[in-house]
């Protein structure tokens, strides 16, 4: 399945989010391509499973981490999305536990 993000003209680039084909506007976060293609919950808390989304989109608040290339717990508002970038959320509060 390929979707793109409505209303968008600036050049494009594909990623993989959750084994899905998503085309999104070059040059922008990973947290705001996910946002306005409706990839929300982002994660899911450590402690009680609720979900979680960007808020902040600055860095400050870690609500929007996610799976990057395989590895966990990066910041989606601070990471600018490439082609053939690899995301998957981080739903089960068991994947964003650290050690």
């Amino acid at each position: 399945m390929f979707r793109q993000m409505a209303g968008v003209t600036a050049e494009q680039v594909e990623i993989s989010l959750d084994g899905e084909r998503l085309a999104v506007p070059a040059g922008v976060s990973l947290a705001a391509a996910m946002l306005t293609g409706g990839a929300v919950p982002m994660r899911a808390s450590t402690v009680a499973g609720a979900p979680r989304a960007a808020y902040c989109m600055i860095g400050h608040c870690y609500e929007c981490l996610v799976e990057v290339d395989g590895a966990p717990g990066v910041q989606a508002c601070l990471t600018t999305v490439r082609a053939g970038m690899v995301v998957r959320r981080q739903l089960l509060a068991a994947e964003t536990a650290h050690d």
